[in-house]
């Protein structure tokens, strides 16, 4: 059996068949697909169901940032149980009530907790009234979201150090902004290689554009970035 990478590949399309066939030909290298709001508002569950018939070996993550109160949260959350997804996002800053909801909804399901999002700059953030400094914000949220069940969180690869050395060993972590050496930082403004987030801490990388959008195809580019995550010493998947 190949090598498979820890990553999160982000099918960034609306396009059911076009989302299907990057699965398809990634598979073999990386461990999780995943979809958010574009492709479920445009093709449902009917595209979820669709994706995993595609690329049944892998991990399914629903990237929904659900961010309302909590009762809302815990309607939405059983909504998608039929989905049974093994991720779901909620917005760490709704608060643990809000976090909570969704981890009693979904019981069997890793209700997954976003920090500060990596298009925010230090700039942005104190303009919203949050400080400058994405590591303490990202650390107050995430250790509140811990406390309400979630299973993992997603931040930063400027963040998942101090994250790793200050949650328990069994959260997993999982930082998006993740690119290849030499390729285009797109609109994320905090961003590193996927072994460099490996190394500070995390225990899955998403990646979308630098795989589906490479030259050299969707299988071959996965299996790229998988061999270089290999090759730095990656082998087990906690």
């Amino acid at each position: 059996m190949s090598y498979k990478a820890p990553i999160v590949l982000a099918l960034d399309t609306t396009d059911q068949q076009t989302a299907c066939d990057w699965a398809y030909q990634a598979q073999d290298s990386i461990q999780v697909v995943k979809v958010g709001l574009e492709f479920f508002l445009s093709n449902g569950a009917d595209g979820v169901a669709a994706i995993r018939k595609s690329a049944p070996s892998l991990e399914f993550f629903l990237d929904l940032k659900l961010h309302d109160i909590p009762n809302t949260v815990k309607g939405a959350a059983l909504a998608v149980q039929k989905l049974n997804p093994d991720f779901l996002t909620v917005h760490a800053s709704g608060g643990f009530e809000m976090i909570a909801a969704a981890v009693k909804a979904l019981p069997n399901c890793q209700v997954t907790a976003v920090t500060v999002l990596t298009s925010i700059t230090p700039e942005q953030l104190f303009k919203l009234g949050l400080g400058d400094d994405p590591t303490v914000a990202s650390l107050a949220w995430a250790t509140q979201a811990v406390e309400a069940g979630a299973k993992a969180i997603v931040t930063s690869p400027q963040e998942v150090a101090n994250l790793r050395k200050n949650l328990p060993a069994q959260i997993k972590l999982i930082t998006p902004g993740v690119r290849p050496l030499g390729s285009d930082p797109g609109d994320q403004a905090r961003v590193a290689t996927p072994v460099e987030a490996l190394q500070s801490g995390a225990d899955l990388v998403v990646i979308g554009r630098p795989i589906t959008a490479a030259n050299i195809g969707v299988s071959a580019s996965a299996a790229e970035i998988a061999r270089q995550i290999q090759d730095a010493g990656f082998n087990d998947h906690r």
